[in-house]
């Protein structure tokens, strides 16, 4: 097209066609564009990324770390003396087999599923699963919301000990099935009241105080793990026991386990309810009201306030529902696991933040992140168990996978909650002539 005196517009190309804004045609072609800009638009690539890109980019991870480990088993291998070499590769041997280190790791923790599918070793897979669902969850909630709720440890620890606590005062009223019936929902409810008042009081003070809330749940945490250890070491520690722990709940207040013979610390009726309560908090999130509120509060909570949100409130509540869900899982852990509240109590609540992280703070995601997590605690015991490899080295393998596959969800999580570019410095015209889409 020409304009009115036959010159063509004025759209950055010149008659002959070449652009008339150098830098145009470099931000057109890519070719001069700086580093931390390509690292910029990486980062909009990550954020764009569809689920089957980001299961792709989760699966390479997970190789690249396995490769990894592989090397690092092999170093540890060399330096490590041994009477006959387990792996040998170009004819030099190494002291550990990676291939055995591995397939012990996530294989192991199915133990032998098709000949006994309720093996033992399965049960630990199991139970490590169940409680990582509701602590990642949690985390869930409140990343959903736009808090960092670090404190899911603190708020799991209450509600196991509320649990216990609870649990033990009314068992002596009732007993066998009508117990179970009773006690166990019972439980439940006390442990996501414990847990819920633990989580709200960091929201209230981050919604009405504006304290940070990743301090104010740190300090809680040692608060809440203080606190449980006085009380199961002073007033409610069990007579008859050398450990700080509680009386041991009756069988009939536990869990059922109608699986798993001989084991007592693996439910599936534990791993269904959290799996249904998994499915309902995404639900909450996506189709009430109040999922609504939350989830605008965390993209935008200006604009959410400005929309008639009560942003207060919604902190509040979104963490005291975060609390709750990590005080359901401490329950469960005392219903299923322990049979009774003790101190050193895992590390459930930590390994919550980064199960939702895997999960991309999706909750039906955090069932296959914290799948991914109980294979991972289960198969390091059978690594410890059946192979010569030091314990801190199967850290170290954990930690490489866990590090590997949750980064670049962290990163696009970052990437959908700040403008790196205007924080930066960066140019987001340059992206939008490389064709590229806006965060």
């Amino acid at each position: 097209m020409t304009d009115s005196d036959g010159n063509a517009p004025d759209d950055g190309v010149q008659a002959d066609g070449a652009p008339s804004d150098p830098g145009a045609a470099a931000g057109s072609t890519g070719g001069s564009r700086s580093p931390r800009e390509r690292l910029f638009d990486a980062l909009d690539r990550l954020v764009a990324a569809s689920a089957t890109e980001r299961l792709l980019i989760s699966g390479s991870a997970l190789l690249l770390s396995v490769a990894i480990g592989f090397l690092l088993i092999l170093a540890a291998g060399r330096m490590s003396s041994c009477e006959s070499a387990a792996y040998s590769l170009f004819g030099v041997g190494f002291c550990y087999d990676p291939f055995l280190v591995y397939d012990s790791l996530f294989l192991g923790a199915f133990g032998d599923f098709l000949a006994n599918p309720l093996n033992g070793q399965f049960a630990t897979t199991v139970s490590e699963t169940t409680v990582l669902v509701f602590t990642g969850i949690a985390v869930a909630v409140a990343f959903k919301a736009g808090v960092f709720n670090i404190g899911g440890q603190g708020q799991l620890v209450f509600g196991a000990l509320a649990s216990a606590l609870v649990v033990y005062a009314f068992s002596g009223a009732v007993s066998g099935l009508v117990g179970t019936l009773v006690l166990v929902p019972l439980g439940l409810a006390v442990g996501a009241f414990a847990g819920g008042i633990w989580g709200a009081i960091p929201g209230a003070l981050k919604a009405y105080a504006d304290a940070n809330e990743v301090i104010t749940t740190i300090m809680l945490n040692f608060v809440a793990t203080s606190f449980a250890l006085y009380l199961a070491s002073g007033p409610f520690k069990d007579p008859e026991s050398f450990a700080n722990q509680t009386r041991k709940l009756p069988e009939f207040a536990l869990f059922p386990q109608p699986l798993f013979p001989g084991r007592t610390d693996a439910s599936l009726l534990a791993l269904a309810l959290a799996i249904a309560i998994a499915v309902g908090v995404a639900y909450l999130l996506r189709g009430t009201p109040f999922g609504y509120d939350v989830r605008t509060s965390g993209i935008q909570p200006e604009a959410a306030e400005y929309g008639g949100v009560d942003a207060a409130r919604t902190v509040v509540a979104s963490m005291a529902l975060s609390g709750a869900l990590a005080g359901i899982g401490g329950a469960v852990y005392v219903l299923t696991i322990a049979g009774n509240f003790q101190t050193g109590v895992p590390d459930y609540g930590f390994d919550g933040i980064t199960v939702s992280i895997l999960a991309g703070n999706n909750p039906v995601g955090a069932i296959a992140a914290a799948l991914l997590f109980g294979v991972l605690k289960s198969g390091s015991i059978v690594v410890d168990v059946g192979t010569d490899v030091p314990p801190q080295l199967v850290g170290v393998l954990r930690g490489l996978i866990v590090l590997f596959v949750a980064m670049p969800e962290f990163f696009r999580m970052i990437g959908q909650r700040v403008d790196v570019r205007d924080r930066f410095g960066g140019s987001r015209d340059a992206v939008a002539t490389d064709g590229g889409e806006e965060a």
